[in-house]
């Protein structure tokens, strides 16, 4: 009934052309041509709407529909939020979220660093970040992050067992999202990282729907195959008007160990070729070292555990071009 009286106004409107209207099609397209009348008038088979009738119908059709999209909303206490995500899974995204939320951090300590695991069914965090266990409950009934390394963190991993598969359909995840978002005390934050799952699905429209977004981090290795993903992430990104700030290239190039020889395993500047693609530029570059391997995989990220390695160094270049492009946060 709202609708109908939306378009109840405007003029020479039946029925079956509103309903056609609401349902994005076109009345001129979907009556085919044998069903106009062949001879008489022209006015009598032509069309009547002008272009600039046309405009007003799709503008109106335009706000009608917006009405349907949730509102969003800041969650209280974050000033900024950034979100690392990737089209692809195994480029490598979970470990930059955590060093650049470390090299936030180590840029500037007397910002407070938060760090979202929205991955429900592969989260990655906690054992990244060495934290396990329960969240503690607040006088609010609130969740409290966890603490470690100066790094306020939330991830579906500190409330299922750590073999435990969550085998969700996809309304129990954005109940999960919108709990691991809304029911967590982060008390006073500068920076909320949020590591994102793979893909464009539902988490990641429900979350840039739902929050405002300061700024997308893609991350992707130079090979075409993870890089056609990437690309489909960025526009993404941009179709629900979230600023995406950059590319940042991960398993650059491998250097042995033994005789220093660089070989680019998966491909040379595939990101910055994406990146010119797309109008952006590449946040940096981040090598395949086995040190940030090792350093991720035993709860000690490199750029806490060897913050003077040039690896560490390549993170905290980065969250310095991250920060410089962050829109000033909100008063």
């Amino acid at each position: 009934m709202l609708v109908q009286r939306e378009l109840d106004g405007l003029e020479d409107m039946g029925t079956w052309r509103r309903l056609l209207l609401l349902l994005g099609a076109s009345p001129w397209r979907c009556v085919r041509c044998s069903a106009w009348p062949k001879s008489g008038p022209a006015s009598l088979w032509r069309p009547r709407s002008s272009s600039a009738d046309s405009n007003v119908l799709k503008d109106r059709r335009a706000q009608i529909m917006a009405r349907g999209l949730p509102k969003q909303k800041p969650i209280d206490g974050v000033k900024q939020i950034i979100v690392v995500a990737s089209g692809k899974g195994g480029v490598g995204k979970s470990t930059t979220a955590v060093n650049l939320a470390l090299a936030l951090g180590a840029n500037d300590s007397s910002k407070a660093i938060g760090l979202l695991d929205a991955d429900v069914y592969g989260p990655s965090i906690p054992k990244m970040m060495n934290l396990q266990g329960n969240p503690e409950l607040s006088e609010s009934n609130l969740m409290r992050p966890l603490l470690n390394y100066g790094i306020f963190c939330m991830s579906m991993g500190f409330l299922v067992e750590e073999t435990a598969p969550v085998v969700w359909r996809g309304l129990m995840v954005m109940s999960a999202i919108e709990k691991l978002i809304r029911q967590v005390d982060w008390g006073q934050l500068d920076y909320l990282v949020i590591d994102m799952p793979p893909g464009t699905g539902d988490v990641q429209l429900s979350v840039s729907q739902n929050i405002p977004i300061s700024g997308a981090v893609i991350v992707s290795t130079p090979q075409d195959i993870a890089l056609m993903d990437a690309h489909k992430g960025a526009e993404m990104f941009r179709k629900v008007h979230v600023p995406v700030l950059g590319l940042i290239q991960n398993m650059s190039v491998f250097q042995c160990p033994k005789c220093k020889h660089e070989t680019h395993i998966f491909g040379a500047d595939g990101a910055k070729k994406l990146a010119k693609t797309l109008c952006l530029d590449v946040l940096g570059d981040i090598p395949l070292h086995l040190n940030i391997r090792e350093a991720s995989d035993s709860g000690q990220p490199i750029v806490f555990s060897q913050p003077q390695s040039n690896e560490a160094k390549a993170y905290l270049r980065i969250a310095a071009e991250v920060v410089k492009r962050l829109p000033p946060p909100p008063e």
